[in-house]
């Protein structure tokens, strides 16, 4: 029995020995030589005149948050459909990327602050109030002061969720009842008793 199982052992040994892999396969090292294209280049260089997939931004305003790409102005009105699927994808990724620093509520008051980290500004004050949104994109996709870039970890959709999510915010915490719609005040105020 003893035989027989290290006969087994041995030949199951052997033919792992056999396999091969895609790790044993001939390859390029990147940017490495080779015989095969007449430059001896391995990497081959891009086709002029094309653009990958999802590269081409000919949309200014979305993509720069500006109304051309060479203006120093930034665009007022968000360049996305404003609607309840925009600001719950908002909702979500602040909560993911933003709040650590800024807060749950936009105050400043995130867990990183209380950590000793320097304050955010609060979204609440007349000055933010005051920024266009084409200004939060571009923080957002530059950084600001202490703030790194977020252009290669959130894309331009949802950078413009987000700011169409703490806009809500703001207007949350400036809201008078007068701003509800006449048929909704009766709803709101029974709520409130």
């Amino acid at each position: 029995m003893r035989n027989l199982l290290l006969t087994v052992a041995l030949g199951m040994l052997a033919l792992t020995g056999c396999r091969q892999d895609m790790h044993d396969q001939p390859r390029y090292e990147p940017l490495g030589e080779s015989r095969f294209f007449p430059d001896g280049r391995g990497a081959r260089p891009q086709v002029e005149n094309t653009i990958a997939r999802g590269q081409l931004k000919e949309d200014i305003a979305l993509h720069y948050g500006k109304p051309a790409k060479d203006s120093k102005d930034w665009v007022a009105t968000l360049p996305v459909k404003l609607d309840k699927a925009l600001l719950e994808r908002g909702r979500e990724r602040f909560n993911i990327y933003c709040s650590p620093c800024h807060g749950l509520l936009g105050d400043g008051e995130g867990v990183v602050v209380q950590r000793g980290f320097k304050h955010p500004p609060t979204y609440h004050s007349d000055k933010m109030h005051q920024q266009p949104v084409g200004y939060y994109f571009d923080v957002i996709t530059n950084g600001f002061g202490a703030m790194a870039s977020y252009a290669s970890r959130v894309p331009a959709a949802d950078r413009w969720a987000i700011i169409a999510y703490i806009r809500a915010l703001q207007y949350s915490r400036a809201a008078a009842v007068e701003d509800v719609p006449a048929a909704d005040r009766a709803q709101l105020e029974a709520a409130a008793r």
